[in-house]
């Protein structure tokens, strides 16, 4: 049985590192060199990382409360909801980032309010934000209404009839309880984010994220000038996303 589960275990894990080996050892030195200094891809990691950091933190806000609420109320057309939550992951992007597209075009309302306060969807970096949220969300949603879940309603019913207002409830007591499952959330819908290509080239070709690149260097020039790209693209999200998830373990640790 253990050489059964070592054998399954060694298999998956080369299935998931062989690819990613290949391409950073078939990358030389000098093409890393060049790759870190070419200033487009310098823009277009950084735009990449921060539309995504910006996606999480300003949809997550609004996320948090919708996970509480599925997680803790019955309502008509609950499962209806919890589908239609989900339904970004199962969709292709590409039509995602139709749908987002018909939603804020600049023939739509809010395109033209968009315009009006000087924030461009399409061609903007708005528009790349609203396309990683959209198809990121889910996995933010999920974790943390699992979280709450988790959590004993006897504690927040015990506060509430102490005479502790919902409010307090909830971020005394609610949100620090599932803090674990929230925060992981948030890094699995930022880390998802990052690697959105479907749903933002449909909205915004420019300015352009890294996937976006990578492509357009690929259908170009070929997989030699891609490859580069992606393999150091690659390397800076495995190094933030080992970090966030450490800085996230010592947390709740230091909090056990």
């Amino acid at each position: 049985m253990n050489l059964i589960f070592l054998f399954l275990s060694g298999l998956i894990l080369l299935f998931i590192i062989a690819p990613l080996a290949g391409m950073f050892l078939q990358t030389s030195g000098v093409q890393y060199t060049e790759t870190i200094s070419d200033p487009e891809v310098l823009r277009s990691v950084r735009l990449t990382l921060l539309s995504s950091l910006a996606g999480t933190i300003i949809f997550g806000i609004a996320a948090i409360p919708l996970a509480y609420v599925l997680a803790r109320k019955d309502f008509p057309g609950k499962n209806i909801v919890n589908g239609l939550v989900d339904l970004p992951v199962v969709i292709p992007h590409s039509a995602a980032g139709i749908a987002i597209l018909g939603l804020v075009s600049r023939g739509t309302w809010i395109g033209q309010a968009g315009e009006a306060a000087g924030i461009q969807f399409v061609g903007g970096v708005a528009g790349i934000i609203l396309a990683m949220a959209f198809v990121s969300i889910p996995f933010l949603i999920s974790a943390a209404r699992d979280g709450f879940a988790a959590v004993p309603e006897k504690i927040e019913k015990a506060a509430l009839n102490l005479g502790a207002s919902p409010q307090r409830v909830f971020f005394s007591i609610s949100m620090p309880l599932a803090s674990r499952s929230i925060v992981s959330g948030l890094i699995m819908m930022w880390a998802r984010g990052l690697s959105e290509f479907g749903a933002v080239i449909i909205i915004a070709y420019h300015p352009m994220i890294t996937p976006v690149l990578i492509w357009e260097r690929f259908t170009s020039f070929g997989l030699a000038y891609a490859r580069p790209i992606a393999a150091v693209f690659v390397a800076v999200c495995l190094a933030i996303f080992v970090l966030m998830r450490s800085f996230s373990n010592n947390n709740n640790h230091a909090r056990n």
